[in-house]
């Protein structure tokens, strides 16, 4: 493994009764995506934030390649790509020169750093624009230009906290297969609450809640996780405020006047309930709901 947090622990207020952005987190990265997913205030930025060694945390370890990287954070700047949650960049600049500012920041020679960032212009499809004001940039072009500052580096580790906030379908489509193609040397840890953007292409999914990590596998393993507990109920629309309140619904459809809702519960949440296959997004909302999903009584109508 390259990354092994040990026991990590992290409150922003240090009186006793002060709540955990992070409680007793311990986690173990290999090369390869792995997705922190989780409601906010979960914890992820936190945890990413102390991973970028910007934040010092309570407690715990984090070794790098072995190396102690809260005693001696500079261990690991060398080989960090970060990208922040709120990224903001100086819009008078053109790409090319905020890219050159940064590579300055980051200690790269000037004659290597021209080459490394035509090289990340070329393969994050910014060539075009690269003598273009940053202020003129789209959403997704602006969260392309973040990734390019990150990997001036070329890091071993690339830490990206929630990459596709504001972005379009398609932005979000090119902003996966990016993340794909980058894993393949390195570890990569991002942070998410929007499901879709993780099933297809983490190797490993952590869920957090309320600084707790509650569950790490594979997306197929979580969905087996609740594979006896998501079901299909037909009913009128009068009825969803209720069934919302019993039962977490992970959908749901209007169909001739009524409602088709896909429902995670531990039990039959009715005797005209039917049972279907599992999500990714069913299981994220049974280990994240604040509401119980075990109901042993059946709704009889």
């Amino acid at each position: 493994m390259l990354l092994d947090i040990q026991s990590l622990r992290h409150q922003y207020n240090k009186s006793k009764d002060a709540k955990c952005a992070i409680n007793t987190l311990s986690l173990q990265v290999e090369p390869g995506i792995l997705a922190l997913l989780g409601p906010n205030g979960a914890g992820k930025s936190s945890l990413m934030r102390i991973l970028a060694t910007i934040t010092k945390p309570t407690q715990g370890v984090i070794l790098w390649q072995g190396q102690d990287i809260v005693k001696s954070p500079q261990l690991l700047r060398k080989e960090l790509g970060y990208l922040p949650q709120y990224f903001g960049v100086y819009e008078q600049l053109s790409g090319i020169e905020f890219l050159q500012y940064m590579a300055g920041l980051k200690g790269l020679e000037s004659s290597h750093a021209k080459s490394v960032i035509d090289d990340l212009l070329n393969k994050l499809n910014l060539t075009h624009a690269a003598h273009q004001p940053l202020k003129g940039y789209s959403g997704g072009m602006k969260q392309r230009i973040g990734i390019a500052q990150a990997l001036l580096n070329d890091p071993k580790l690339l830490i990206i906290d929630e990459p596709t906030v504001g972005l379009d379908p398609h932005e979000r489509a090119n902003f996966r297969q990016l993340l794909t193609e980058l894993a393949a040397d390195r570890c990569i840890i991002f942070s998410t609450h929007i499901v879709s953007d993780v099933e297809s292409i983490a190797d490993r999914i952590v869920i957090m809640r309320g600084g707790t990590l509650i569950q790490s596998a594979t997306a197929d393993v979580l969905q087996q996780k609740v594979a006896d507990k998501c079901w299909t109920l037909t009913v009128e629309p009068s009825e969803l405020k209720q069934i919302q309140h019993e039962y977490i619904v992970s959908h749901s459809i209007r169909k001739e006047g009524k409602l088709e809702l896909n429902l995670v519960a531990d039990h039959c949440p009715d005797s005209k309930a039917t049972e279907r296959a599992a999500s990714l997004e069913d299981a994220y909302l049974y280990f994240t709901s604040e509401q119980s999903a075990s109901h042993s009584a059946v709704r009889i109508r």
